[in-house]
């Protein structure tokens, strides 16, 4: 009985496989961070400006805690695809028919 051999899987992080698509994601996050600091940019001078970029830093690191849940990578894989970890598989070909030679 002979057995074909299982290829290994694939080691390597996503974020080294798809580099723009770990920024994008990142530039996401933060940004997402930085639109909740729309009322700290419309406040009055003498605000400190400590909380604010502690405040981003903390919703820019919970929206990335998000996007790396499985559920969301599903769902972002479906609707955000440009925004997954990894590129949709490759729909599988059809199998090519022999032709029989004469």
């Amino acid at each position: 009985m002979t057995t074909t051999p299982v290829p290994a899987p694939n080691t390597t992080p996503t974020q080294v496989r798809y580099p723009w698509r770990a920024t994008a994601r990142t530039v996401l996050a933060a940004g997402v961070g930085a639109l909740s600091l729309l009322p700290v940019a419309a406040a009055t001078a003498g605000v400190d400006t400590v909380p604010a970029v502690a405040q981003a830093v903390v919703v820019a690191g919970a929206i990335t805690r998000v996007l790396a849940l499985p559920g969301v990578e599903a769902w972002m894989g479906r609707f955000l695809p440009w925004l997954a970890s990894a590129p949709a598989p490759a729909p599988a070909s059809a199998p090519v028919a022999a032709v029989p030679s004469e």
